[in-house]
């Protein structure tokens, strides 16, 4: 029922709110999935994790990684298992410090794409990861879905919401271009890439917040149709608040006149 998922949607960003220094924002880069013919899972190329209090971020990447090495740049994929073991022992290290956090991220929920996609990296190449409960786990793409419906933005979501909202997007990468720069060697343009995401992230979120995020949902597949969500959107409607205050007063004022002709 959409009057629920939208109400849960709503206290899951009322708590972000209340609480910034206990959130994370997360995003990570890789390999294609379509290119592998070995069988490999996709390589981590590089990491970025935004304080959503501080606005800070920090980042993991095999070109950091190779340039405390001394690897050239050029020779990163001879080197690419010693590289990505360093980066992630490294990020799960931080993972440890920051258990208590919840981490927000944009549909890394399976072995594909996600936290166990980059947890098994990391046992492959022989490390032990630390792993982040889904309890405190926060998809902010399914978020946006219940808070604004399925039909909130046009697919891919994620471009059409910076085109709908004019956030700037220098630096950032869509899926495809994101393959194209691993093929190509571009692993400074992949993280930069990573670093811009984590950051459009933060902007939506913000923008969620002071409702000031634009979608192109209807007021019904926002709330729903059922009596609930009726209430529920004008209770959240400033101008809705005003009207039924005026409307209270009108009908206040009338019986006020009607009981004075009886009595």
């Amino acid at each position: 029922m959409q009057h629920e998922k939208h109400k849960s949607a709503r206290r899951t960003i009322k708590e972000i709110d209340r609480n910034p220094t206990n959130y994370l924002i997360i995003h990570y880069s890789c390999e294609s999935f379509y290119d592998i013919t070995d069988g490999h899972t996709p390589r981590i190329t590089s990491i970025a994790v935004y304080d959503y209090a501080s606005a800070q971020t920090d980042s993991f990447s095999i070109h950091k990684m190779a340039e405390r090495k001394m690897i050239p740049i050029d020779k990163i994929e001879d080197h690419y298992d010693e590289l990505e073991k360093s980066m992630l022992n490294e990020f799960f290290a931080y993972v440890k410090d920051h258990r208590n956090y919840t981490w927000i991220h944009w549909n890394m929920r399976d072995i594909n794409y996600g936290f166990k996609a980059i947890e098994h990296r990391f046992s492959v190449l022989g490390g032990k990861p630390c792993k982040i409960p889904d309890i405190k786990k926060v998809d902010l793409a399914r978020l946006l879905i219940d808070c604004y419906g399925v039909n909130y933005v046009g697919h891919p979501r994620m471009e059409k919401l910076i085109e709908l909202n004019k956030i700037s997007a220098k630096d950032y990468l869509s899926g495809q271009q994101e393959a194209d720069s691993f093929k190509n060697k571009e692993y400074v343009k992949l993280h930069r890439s990573t670093l811009r995401k984590v950051d459009v992230f933060a902007n939506i979120l913000n923008r969620v917040i002071d409702n000031k995020l634009k979608v192109n949902s209807k007021w019904h597949e926002i709330y729903g149709l059922s009596f609930q969500g009726i209430f529920s959107f004008c209770q959240e409607k400033w101008w809705m608040q005003i009207i039924i205050t005026m409307i209270n007063l009108i009908i206040g004022a009338f019986l006020g006149v009607m009981l004075g002709k009886i009595i």
